[in-house]
């Protein structure tokens, strides 16, 4: 069992080093989540702006559903324990 959960931490801390990567650069990071529709999900951005977004049906384009206020991008945040 130890080594499930030394998997799911590396997993967790590998994640947050690429969305970590991604916004210093510049690009925003995809944040998924099992409480969204299939094809929707959260993109968050430098500014430390999240859109829901859902992918179109030929899956080659986002299309903003909402962007979201300061207040539920970080009530988001902490519901998933990301830190800006």
């Amino acid at each position: 069992m130890n080594s499930i959960i030394s998997l799911v931490k590396i997993g967790n801390q590998a994640v947050r080093k690429h969305r970590e990567q991604k916004l210093n650069s510049g690009k925003p990071f995809m944040i998924n989540s099992p409480e969204l529709p299939d094809k929707q999900s959260y993109l968050e951005y430098p500014n430390h702006s999240i859109k829901l977004v859902s992918l179109s049906s030929d899956g080659k384009t986002l299309k903003v559903i909402k962007e979201l206020s300061l207040h539920e991008a970080e009530t988001l945040r902490k519901k998933l324990g990301l830190s800006i």
